[in-house]
């Protein structure tokens, strides 16, 4: 066990202020928590972005910042490559972070083939590198758990409960393989997202749950033995601030014995939210909410207020010998492909394959767009485009908005569309892109500034298009852009994604001199 000291110009430590919910308006889904001493680490998903699984740290449960991905690649098939299909909303899913003996430890299961589960482990989510510990059998939304005795499980699924060996290396061949309960005539489909704690001397297993005919809800099941029998109660049902359902998440205590609950809410555009509030224990249930059990919309920071100043989406003007920790690119990236080097202050895209669409383009670089309003601005050197080349800013998902700048010949033009994807269902390869282009004007500068403003108001989520010739004096082109969430797709939020590439020949290039974020409020 350690203690993170935060230090230098920027870290602050105020009296109690409030905030609102959500306490990070941006796709954070499948939160898993572990607290060590002071510390919170929180892991989330990001599916098909690299690198992959982040794991955000904080002191107050309310700032909080990206400590480290877990791994950099994953390289089970070319798709993650984007070469003979795509992994769009595949790749790591529900994760599971815990603290034993000295370490940390994540579980994931890629939701694509081949199905086995990945298991890491660090010394310092914030210093040290996590490391491979195995491969072993698939785990659908796992949560990975070390019991007092020093025996480990994974609850996993609708109630599947799996051991493993004492080293984590495999399945322990005779060891726990049950399932400790079944769904109930209430409920349809599957009852996942498992997140497990054990409090005087109880286990708690908190899961997701469809009832028939009701909106989505938080459940907790709930035994004196690891195997059973369970008991299950609703512990939060309740839709927030005129958007649906929340369900799925974790808890945690502080080091004064007060708990609290991180769920997420579906926020249509800008994706899966997580939502910051109380848990009361009545009758040893961990209930969710105020004393109403609803989620509270403003509320005191629990805790010492702590803010390092470093957020989850930040400007980067790429003056820096490597990328902002915020930067995530659209599947593995080719790495001989971008540079921070050959110009100086530069991030440079080269084109590296020839594809024909954006979907299919490696090397887009993207972070998350945010609530409830945020704006991007890049600024793009295009001189050194070839014929049939497409480089621009987009607010990406499986229907992206998007600004292109298109070289035809010898001469470029500016074009504001919308791109639709249609993915096989279980492959997820690019069946085809519907594009529908509402602008076009012919670029006479080897500069341009382009620029994407989103709205993720409640019945908004609406993104708007912008270019400048010097980042001052701004003309609007196109149309406003509904953005859409599609678990079917891409199963996650809206993104800023700035990219490159050619559709005719290899050889062109263009130069990302800063990419300026403003989230406002």
């Amino acid at each position: 066990m350690f203690l993170l000291i935060f230090c230098g110009v920027g870290a602050q430590q105020k009296e109690s202020t409030p905030f609102t919910n959500p306490m990070m308006w941006a796709d954070v889904p499948d939160m898993s928590i572990v607290r060590t001493s002071n510390d919170f680490y929180l892991i989330s998903t990001t599916m098909h972005l690299m690198p992959g699984a982040p794991v955000m740290k904080s002191k107050d449960l309310v700032h909080w910042e990206i400590a480290s991905y877990v791994f950099d690649k994953l390289t089970d098939t070319p798709s993650y490559d984007l070469n003979g299909g795509t992994v769009y909303g595949r790749g790591q899913w529900a994760s599971s972070i815990r603290y034993h003996n000295g370490k940390y430890y994540v579980l994931f299961s890629p939701n694509d083939k081949p199905f086995r589960a990945y298991i890491y482990s660090t010394t310092d989510p914030s210093k040290d590198k996590w490391q491979l510990v195995t491969r072993t059998q698939h785990f659908h939304d796992a949560s990975l758990f070390f019991d007092d005795d020093g025996r480990v499980y994974v609850f996993s699924g609708t109630g599947s409960l799996r051991e493993l060996k004492s080293d984590l290396s495999d399945v322990k061949p005779d060891g726990v393989n049950m399932t400790i309960f079944k769904r109930d005539s209430e409920e349809t489909g599957l009852l996942e997202g498992s997140q497990v704690i054990k409090h005087n001397g109880k286990y708690y297993l908190l899961m997701i749950s469809w009832p028939n005919g009701k909106p989505r809800r938080q459940v907790c099941y709930r035994g004196d033995n690891i195997t059973g029998p369970y008991e299950k109660k609703v512990i939060l049902q309740d839709n927030f601030a005129g958007f649906p359902y929340c369900g799925q998440g974790c808890i945690t205590d502080d080091t004064n014995g007060n708990w609290y609950g991180l769920i997420f809410q579906d926020r249509n555009g800008v994706g899966r939210v997580p939502l910051l509030m109380p848990v009361r224990w009545v009758d040893g249930w961990p209930m969710l909410g105020d004393e109403n059990g609803k989620v509270p919309l403003n509320w005191a920071t629990p805790l010492k207020p702590y803010d390092s100043g470093k957020r989850i989406v930040e400007s980067d003007d790429f003056s820096d010998k490597k990328l902002k920790i915020n930067w995530q690119w659209n599947h593995n990236p080719v790495d001989a492909a971008w540079s921070l080097t050959e110009r100086k202050g530069f991030l440079r895209l080269k084109t590296s394959r020839v594809v024909d669409n954006l979907f299919a383009a490696p090397n887009s670089i993207t972070q998350r767009m945010e609530g409830p309003k945020c704006s991007g601005v890049v600024s793009l050197d295009v001189s050194k485009m070839k014929d049939g080349d497409v480089a621009g800013f987009s607010a990406f998902n499986g229907d992206a908005g998007v600004l292109s700048v298109v070289m035809g010949g010898n001469k470029k033009y500016l074009t504001m569309a919308g791109n639709s994807v249609s993915l096989e269902n279980s492959t997820k390869a690019i069946k085809g892109v519907k594009v529908d282009e509402k602008a076009r004007i012919e670029l006479t500068r080897k500069v341009i500034y382009l620029r994407i403003d989103g709205d993720f108001n409640l019945n908004k989520d609406l993104a708007t298009f912008y270019y400048s010739y010097d980042n001052k004096n701004w003309q609007p082109i196109g149309t406003e852009y509904k953005m859409i969430f599609d678990y079917r797709r891409m199963f996650m939020g809206s993104k800023f994604a700035i990219f490159n590439y050619a559709t005719k020949a290899l050889g062109g290039y263009v130069d990302v001199d800063f990419f300026n974020y403003n989230r406002i409020q």
